[in-house]
């Protein structure tokens, strides 16, 4: 253990203030013993510096999937006084909005198995995949701007799904303020072909089987029975979001000189909210998180329509409704209650889901009984997870929990680990049909260089920040 940390109860520790020079606030890390033992000492270090920042309120905060990332730790929050606190492109990652959706069916498992290699391979060849992939749609400057402002509706409006898709999408698929006028020519020219690409990496789509109910009256209410077939994507704004996080920071780290902006970390550059450059980027990245938007509805429309041909179905008899999308590499302006105050601030969630509680104003009507639905991703030989958000999240966590399992094992120890093996062929063997653009991918991604998933949702769950609804096991599995 690291002996600056403290214990604060068996799911949860404290980096004190004094446990850096520069902290203005405490650190919380949610981590059990298992957890505390894959903690790396720079993801540690990274949410300390996070506690550094002007106008931080509130703990910073790190979720059980922390691993080392730029400037923030990915799986890090933290939230910023709107008025007087910053904004950093590094709170939220290269991929703005890289996020996650599930899609349930009515079809069975004993349906679905005989035919899931053909599943799988036509998956393959009718999504666009892999490092720089070009989609199905060519984007000209001024439907590129529209999609910018738009999000999903932009998608819907082109016949790429419906309009319930957008309802059962966080923020409903947009972010209002999206500015086109400051992308760079750069980005315009890396996002005007990959919209409707999966990407590579840990991006992935799945198809899975709904193996555990936790919670029968959530999951009925949202179409989950076990043994069903459920689909997840995961992909974010491509190589456009990356562009715009690349262009804004430089003009942030000039920001942090020219404003006095003390940085542990010079990738944490930053400029106050509402400053110009603080501005412009929080437009510039809702543009970005559109994008990714409108990406994840077209590929929910061209999956749609490969299960339809494999199965012979319609989409009335398939009812392949999505059931909710979260992003997790975004800063929001939200309204909390601290100290007794409602008061607004930019959350940075990195690596983090929004996982607002019951009753909140903002979740759709048919959310607002039940919490705001959180979906996690695993790695593709164990689990994902369905769970809710909670009035302790609210509380305690900015309304935040976890993104994913977290990486134990770097890229390139993954692939040194895997030499001589055939990770497909492992997978097969345990019942999964993976196919990828390239054999460093399924070695990159391989199951134990990630935590174990299920240790993650343990932590969150049992600290009272989220609620278990049900579980997944891939059967099949496309990677870029």
């Amino acid at each position: 253990m690291n002996e600056k940390l403290k214990r604060l109860d068996s799911n949860r520790l404290l980096a004190p203030k004094t446990y850096k020079q520069g902290m203005r606030t405490d650190a919380v890390i949610y981590a059990d013993e298992k957890i505390e033992k894959l903690l790396e000492t720079e993801a540690i270090e990274q949410i300390a510096n996070v506690a550094t920042l002007p106008g931080i309120t509130g703990n910073a905060l790190a979720m059980p999937d922390i691993h080392t990332g730029y400037g923030f730790p990915i799986g890090g929050v933290a939230a910023f006084d709107a008025q007087e606190g910053i904004i950093s492109p590094g709170g939220v990652g290269y991929d703005i909005n890289c996020g996650v959706r599930l899609l349930r069916t009515n079809l069975k498992k004993e349906v679905v198995q005989p035919k899931i290699k053909d599943l799988v391979y036509r998956l393959y060849s009718e999504i666009p995949l892999g490092v720089g992939s070009e989609g199905k749609i060519k984007l000209s400057r001024e439907s590129h701007e529209k999609l910018l402002l738009k999000g999903s509706a932009w998608a819907v409006e082109h016949g790429y799904g419906t309009s319930q898709d957008i309802e059962r999408t966080e923020s409903d698929g947009r972010l209002d303020g999206a500015d086109p006028s400051i992308i760079s020519h750069k980005a315009y020219e890396r996002g005007k072909q990959q919209q409707g690409t999966l990407g590579s990496g840990n991006h992935f789509l799945e198809v899975q089987t709904v193996d555990e109910i936790f919670d029968e009256t959530a999951a009925q209410k949202f179409g989950l029975f076990k043994g069903q077939i459920t689909v997840m994507i995961h992909t974010g704004s491509r190589g456009f979001g990356h562009q715009v996080c690349t262009d804004f920071l430089e003009t942030m780290r000039r920001a942090s000189n020219r404003y006095e902006i003390y940085l542990p970390d010079r990738e944490l550059a930053c400029a106050p909210f509402t400053s110009k450059e603080g501005l412009d980027y929080f437009a510039a990245m809702k543009a970005a998180a559109n994008y990714a938007w409108a990406n994840r509805q077209c590929l929910t429309h061209w999956t749609r329509e490969v299960f339809m041909r494999i199965f012979t179905i319609s989409p009335r008899d398939m009812q392949m409704d999505l059931v909710y999308d979260v992003a997790h590499n975004i800063a929001k302006l939200e309204e909390h209650v601290i100290d007794g105050k409602k008061k607004k601030f930019i959350v940075h969630r990195k690596g983090a889901t929004r996982a607002f509680g019951p009753g909140h104003p903002e979740l759709p009507e048919i959310f607002r009984e039940t919490g705001q639905p959180v979906i996690i991703p695993g790695d593709m030989g164990r689990y994902s997870y369905l769970l809710l958000g909670t009035a302790q999240a609210m509380k305690e966590t900015f309304g935040s929990t976890c993104h994913g399992a977290g990486r134990v094992m770097s890229r390139h120890e993954a692939i040194r680990r895997a030499r001589g093996r055939s990770i497909a062929a492992e997978l097969e063997k345990t019942g999964i049909i993976a196919k990828s653009a390239g054999r460093e991918t399924l070695s990159e991604e391989m199951p134990e260089a990630y935590k174990n998933i299920s240790n993650v949702i343990d932590v969150v769950c049992n600290s009272g920040i989220s609620r278990k609804i049900a579980r997944f096991k891939p059967i099949g599995v496309i990677k870029g």
